[in-house]
């Protein structure tokens, strides 16, 4: 049987390399992406920007040379409408989508302090209703709205196999520096779990994945000199064994990469 899976912001960095793992493991899948001018920040390198203002194309042709199969579409995932359209285009294109990857996000650094800069040298905002709005409209709103949408679909089908992934970072005890990032996030990790329970009967499985600190281009060298830093393909091997039939007794997982 050929998987159809939906992998939101997937035009760069860990989606990207998610989107290219489960190509490769004869997935169809449907690219979601939205590029946008993050604000100006002079300690994170250029291509970082660059590769959050490009499209999907490199990736889809990449995919395509490699002998998989798969299709890009820009969608703002803010708007109320993007679930249905997703769905619909990759039913469409592909067929029946079974494997659903939660990983864009809205990413604003914000705190509750009187500061401008982090511990990195990374330029940090206040935590206002534009912060709060940027990351829940995203990374909590939008990627319940796709589970919910998954879900719908596949009971009316009758469907018995599905994986679903959320990306995650931070956790329950807060992210200082990243604040509504972090409570964000520990939104989407709770609306997984709910699925990984009520949806385990009908043959779903859903996790959560944190990478830990992954270069996407954002890593400036304050931060190297901090942490282990990961790669998007590293995390990418990890999501495309949980979105597998050889991960079927792993669900309500939260994989914590080092």
């Amino acid at each position: 049987m050929q998987h159809t899976a939906i992998v939101t912001g997937a035009n760069q960095g860990i989606g990207a390399a998610t989107a290219r793992a489960l190509a490769a493991q004869g997935v169809q899948v449907l690219i979601t992406y939205l590029r946008f001018a993050p604000a100006p920040d002079p300690s994170v390198p250029e291509e970082y920007f660059t590769a959050r203002e490009a499209g999907a194309e490199a990736v889809v042709a990449a995919i395509a040379e490699a002998g998989g199969k798969a299709h890009a579409i820009e969608v703002d995932l803010t708007e109320s409408t993007a679930p249905a359209l997703l769905f619909d285009t990759a039913e469409r294109l592909f067929g029946p989508v079974d494997v659903l990857v939660n990983n864009a996000s809205g990413w604003v650094q914000d705190t509750f302090l009187a500061t401008e800069v982090d511990q990195f040298g990374r330029v940090l905002k206040a935590v206002t209703p534009q912060t709060f709005d940027a990351q829940f409209a995203v990374d909590a709103r939008a990627g319940a709205l796709l589970i919910a949408e998954f879900a719908r679909r596949h009971l009316a089908r009758g469907g018995n196999w599905g994986r679903i992934v959320s990306l995650t970072s931070g956790g329950p005890n807060g992210f200082p520096s990243e604040v509504s990032y972090g409570a964000a996030k520990a939104a989407l990790d709770n609306f997984t779990m709910s699925a990984a329970a009520e949806l385990w009967p009908h043959g779903v499985t859903a996790n959560v994945v944190n990478p830990g600190v992954t270069d996407t281009g954002w890593v400036n060298d304050a931060v190297r000199a901090q942490h282990s830093v990961g790669t998007p393909e590293e995390v990418a091997d990890v999501i495309a064994f949980l979105c597998s039939p050889a991960a079927k007794r792993v669900t309500g997982s939260l994989v914590r990469l080092h």
